[in-house]
């Protein structure tokens, strides 16, 4: 496909123009106008440098501009809509500058036949029909990479940014609070967790996608320095407290290590990295008593690794929102408002949220938007695995079961981290329109 000529002169010619625009404007009118040119020339470079434009907002993505961003001016909800319209431009952009493809079977479009379904039978009360319309949007977006025709160094970026964001994460969090905008680690119950720029829950999300596209990346092409990236993910995970995503991190990496077959991992290099890993946990068991300010530690040290914080105090209300309306469920954005924020359980819990998908989405969706969600999740995982080498399809379809087991503890469709993993995914993943890189 031939390339369109980077119209990079195009924005520099637009920002003079404007300038000189500004000058002539009177005073009230100059900061719209700054920052109607700003966006049209950020949105001319990321048309011409679309593998530029994704890089840098998967790093953003990994930021948590949501937590770090809204401590200094506030407005949660609305840097989030910020942050998944932003990809959707960007992924426009993109599918515009390398090429559109139809994905047949992207998940966001169950969403779609959701929110049809919730106007159909009636929306939840509280959930109004555009706010409805702004949580498809929300819930789609994540999937959005699905119709672009990605190139290689397209994929590269997106595979190596997320292998690396987490790290990134930490080093701008250390900046924070040099600054004194926000402090780097905080603590639960005496044991301390990593918050960096983002939160312990949302960092330790990132870490463990870092460790499933480090996992990949080396099996794609052996690289050591991979194998410190996965270890520096790792040591994030343990820092921000995060157990499901330390756990299935672990899974992953422990499975792909003892059962999967692959050229790139000898039995030599098994039994090496397997040393490494045993080696650790066997350190960490004899310095247990020095290293309860980590709180993974110590919650296995009271026997409450278990505990789901509080999480099934919340899953009543929804069980109630599906006896309700089994088939066809409230409407997208229907787990929002099942729940008050500002009720006594809001207030107790300090969320709304169901932190399990497989009620939220029979509460918003119903049986039946639940069941196409999960069979064009399966399909286009399935299908999109395929083309890949046998070992990187093992490990893909590993990561998806995890995937699935996580989402019995938290948000993993509707979370930031999803925009992260499923870009990610995207990337991976070829479908049969495509040719492996």
């Amino acid at each position: 496909m031939s390339r369109r000529r980077d119209p990079v002169w195009i924005a520099l010619i637009l920002l003079g123009a404007a300038l000189g625009l500004v000058a002539l404007m009177l005073p009230d009118q100059i900061a719209q106008a700054e920052l109607l040119l700003g966006f049209v020339v950020l949105i001319v470079i990321a048309y011409a440098k679309p593998v530029w434009a994704i890089g840098t907002w998967l790093i953003a993505v990994q930021s948590s501009p949501e937590m770090w961003l809204s401590d200094l001016i506030g407005h949660h909800e609305l840097i989030i809509a910020v942050l998944k319209a932003a990809g959707l431009i960007v992924m426009a952009l993109a599918a515009w500058r390398e090429g559109a493809r139809f994905d047949r079977f992207n998940p966001g479009f169950a969403f779609g036949a959701m929110f049809v379904g919730g106007v159909v039978h009636g929306l939840w009360p509280g959930l109004s029909l555009l706010g409805s319309l702004r949580s498809l949007i929300g819930s789609a977006a994540p999937f959005s990479a699905g119709f672009i025709k990605l190139s290689a160094p397209m994929r590269r970026v997106i595979i190596g940014v997320t292998i690396v964001g987490p790290a990134l994460t930490v080093l701008f969090g250390a900046v924070l609070d040099g600054l004194g905008l926000r402090a780097m680690v905080g603590f639960q119950q005496g044991a301390l967790r990593l918050a960096a720029a983002s939160s312990p829950a949302f960092l330790g999300g990132f870490a463990m996608i870092g460790v499933y596209a480090g996992v990949l990346a080396y099996l794609r092409r052996q690289n050591m320095w991979l194998l410190g990236w996965i270890g520096i993910d790792l040591m994030i995970l343990v820092a921000t407290g995060a157990r499901a995503p330390l756990g299935l991190a672990a899974f992953v990496l422990i499975a792909t290590l003892i059962a999967v077959p692959s050229a790139q991992l000898s039995l030599h290099r098994r039994l090496v990295l397997l040393s490494l890993l045993v080696g650790a946990a066997g350190l960490m068991a004899l310095a247990l008593p020095d290293l309860r300010f980590i709180r993974v530690i110590d919650l296995w040290r009271l026997g409450e690794a278990g505990d789901l914080s509080n999480r099934t105090l919340i899953w009543p209300a929804f069980e109630r929102a599906i006896a309700a309306s089994p088939w066809l469920g409230w409407g997208v954005g229907a787990g929002k408002v099942v729940v008050n924020l500002h009720s006594a359980l809001g207030e107790l819990l300090g969320t709304n949220a169901a932190h399990c998908e497989y009620l939220r989405i029979p509460t918003e969706g119903g049986l039946i938007g639940a069941t196409l969600l999960v069979t064009l999740l399966v399909l286009w995982v399935w299908r999109g695995s395929a083309k890949l080498p046998r070992d990187q399809r093992i490990v893909i379809r590993l990561v998806f079961f995890a995937f699935a087991v996580q989402s019995v503890t938290d948000n993993t469709l509707i979370a930031t981290t999803s925009l992260a993993f499923f870009t990610w995914a995207r990337a991976v993943l070829v479908f049969a329109d495509e040719s492996v890189s």
